[in-house]
């Protein structure tokens, strides 16, 4: 007898998948059935569990996820895994297409597929661009950016140059400035190429 396989997938394990498996039960998944992978990027290609339920599928047997990019990232790998699918007499549900089954194993489900993994490729990529491009216009502004701020000032390594050269031992001068020895030497390097070059 055919049975609906489901398969949920969160990126961080800070995320929850309570949302998918709602959706899952809902739409006829039994809770053995269900595969969940927590903390699993879907750009990797060894997820544990969604290994698990397509060992699990037989022929006749639905896979059945939330949504699109729950399957990857690539429209590559999608189509790849449809025609797996195809291959084994198996289908695909998508539950963000209407709920109704997209069948990959005829021209017309093929070709929605097709398109869906192309259109979740795409807006993957323009939500990358959108990031990127808004570190730029940061950057370009001259705003902070986030992370670790310099602790070390220009003028405090110009003052613990001054030390070294005076014959202080630059290892505690450098601790002393709250510094680890390469990275004053680094930055006086930097300093004195600046300087060389004005």
């Amino acid at each position: 007898m055919s049975k609906l396989i489901g398969y949920a997938r969160v990126s961080t394990r800070q995320q929850s998948t309570d949302r998918q498996r709602v959706d899952l039960l809902a739409a006829g998944v039994r809770r053995d059935d269900l595969y969940v992978d927590h903390g699993v990027s879907g750009a990797r290609a060894s997820r544990p569990k969604f290994d698990e339920a397509l060992d699990a599928l037989m022929e006749g047997d639905t896979l059945v996820i939330t949504t699109l990019d729950r399957l990857g990232r690539s429209t590559q790998n999608m189509l790849a895994l449809a025609d797996e699918l195809r291959s084994r007499g198996a289908g695909l549900r998508v539950l963000n297409l209407g709920g109704g089954d997209v069948d990959t194993s005829t021209p017309m489900g093929s070709m929605v597929f097709t398109i869906m993994a192309a259109l979740a490729q795409m807006e993957h990529e323009i939500k990358r661009e959108r990031v990127t491009d808004s570190i730029n216009k940061r950057r370009e502004a001259g705003k902070d950016l986030g992370g670790r701020p310099r602790r070390v000032t220009d003028s405090q390594i110009r003052s613990a140059v001054r030390l070294v050269n005076g014959g202080e031992p630059a290892a505690q001068v450098a601790r002393d400035f709250g510094m680890s020895r390469a990275t004053f030497y680094r930055r006086s390097r930097a300093l004195a190429d600046q300087q060389g070059a004005v």
